[in-house]
């Protein structure tokens, strides 16, 4: 029964994050009551996703760098660069949306983009190393990114920021790991398939209720939030074409470039507007929530281009 409801929410996923936010603005004055929640689900989540991969996966892809490398910096260097542009262009003088903006393009790479990756025929153990890395050093990567682009104008909480990634994202991570190695693999086969489905649903519940506390917010943008919505769909699209064109540019097979454009475009947003809420005043979190809304949907076109893509050449490989 859980295997079917997984499979029927892997099919319901480019939905799924868009109905959480509606389902978070239609009951903002009941959800918003249990933010507490939402970092505990998140680390479940997150324990969930990692109990895939182990401590010598992660050596064997380190091993060869250079897609790490590649991602790495499409990911922390130039994607949170045109997150800091569009803000600039979009909203001059605004500088909690410049800082949601940053912030959008400064969390790591989310644990969703590795359903996506198995759908699409990606490189699995190569997106399961790239999520654990990026996360372990995202405690450091998203407050000095932050800090680098709008530290000397706002007050930032660095080590407050720095330990809800840890409890949310690392430590989890890292016992699932450990769990993984120590039973050899098996507590992926049984309880892999048991979690899977209540992680989709967590990401259901955790988009919801940060959905429910900027409700108020969002229905006070009025007419910016057009062109906000607007400025995310152009940038996270960006970093997906981005990876996209980047393997292109290197001559990678079709499993790398499907890992590669995947992770370059998804971003672990849940955790992304716990820290928004957590740290920020709650016009940070609208780009964060703008992002989880359409980083799916792009996440759904662009694995449709990668499957026409994969069947155009395995076509022509037939025929020659």
């Amino acid at each position: 029964m859980l295997t079917r409801l997984n499979k029927s929410l892997e099919k319901l996923m480019p939905v799924l994050t868009p109905a959480a936010v509606v389902t978070g603005l239609l009951f903002s004055a009941w959800l918003h009551d249990y933010r507490f929640l939402v970092a505990w689900i998140f680390a479940g989540m997150t324990f969930a996703g990692s109990l895939g991969s182990s401590f010598a996966d992660l050596k064997k892809i380190l091993q060869h760098p250079q897609p790490i490398l590649v991602n790495l910096i499409i990911l922390h260097v130039i994607m949170p660069l045109v997150g800091w542009i569009t803000a600039k262009l979009v909203f001059p003088g605004d500088l909690m949306t410049e800082i949601g903006f940053i912030l959008l393009f400064a969390i790591p790479t989310g644990v969703v983009s590795l359903v996506w990756v198995t759908i699409y025929k990606g490189n699995v153990a190569l997106t399961l190393a790239l999520i654990l890395l990026d996360t372990i050093i995202s405690p450091f990567v998203v407050p000095y990114t932050l800090s680098l682009f709008v530290g000397a104008h706002v007050n930032m909480d660095i080590w407050g920021m720095m330990k809800g990634l840890l409890w949310m994202v690392v430590i989890p991570s890292i016992l699932g790991m450990a769990l993984n190695q120590s039973t050899k693999g098996r507590v992926k086969t049984v309880w892999g398939p048991k979690l899977s489905p209540f992680s989709k649903l967590g990401l259901f519940v955790v988009v919801a209720i940060n959905a429910s506390v900027v409700a108020p917010y969002i229905k006070d943008a009025g007419s910016s939030l057009i062109a906000l919505v607007f400025a995310v769909i152009v940038a996270v699209t960006f970093g997906y074409a981005l990876g996209w064109a980047a393997t292109l540019l290197l001559h990678w097979d079709h499993r790398d470039t499907v890992a590669l454009t995947f992770n370059s475009g998804m971003r672990n947003l849940s955790a992304g507007a716990v820290l928004a809420i957590t740290f920020f005043p709650p016009p940070v979190v609208l780009p964060v929530i703008a992002g989880m809304l359409f980083q799916q949907i792009m996440a759904s076109l662009f694995g449709f281009g990668l499957g026409r893509t994969a069947a155009k050449r395995a076509a022509d490989a037939h025929a020659m």
